[in-house]
């Protein structure tokens, strides 16, 4: 079945910006469960977004903004892992 419809939607910048957002959630847990549940979240986030990124600028820029937010979420999870996020808070 194929459908002339072409898919204006980036799935995997989707997955990115979940995975990012999901590690950004979970990362001020202490005792190194956030550093650990958050980090490694927010590093396959930070693989699917620049898997998605080349995806994206290759259909002409289609599916771009879920990159962007999943960049800005893995910025902010290093950010709060680097000042103590997930190991003492």
């Amino acid at each position: 079945m194929t459908s002339s419809v072409e898919r204006t939607s980036n799935p995997v910048a989707w997955a990115a910006f979940w995975f990012a957002l999901a590690g950004l959630v979970l990362m001020p847990i202490p005792l190194f469960i956030g550093l650990i549940l958050g980090g490694g979240l927010s590093i396959v986030a930070a693989i699917l977004a620049v898997i998605a990124l080349f995806k994206g600028l290759a259909r002409s820029g289609k599916g771009i903004a879920p990159v962007v937010f999943a960049a800005i979420f893995i910025a902010l999870t290093w950010a709060g892992i680097s000042v103590g996020g997930g190991i003492v808070w």
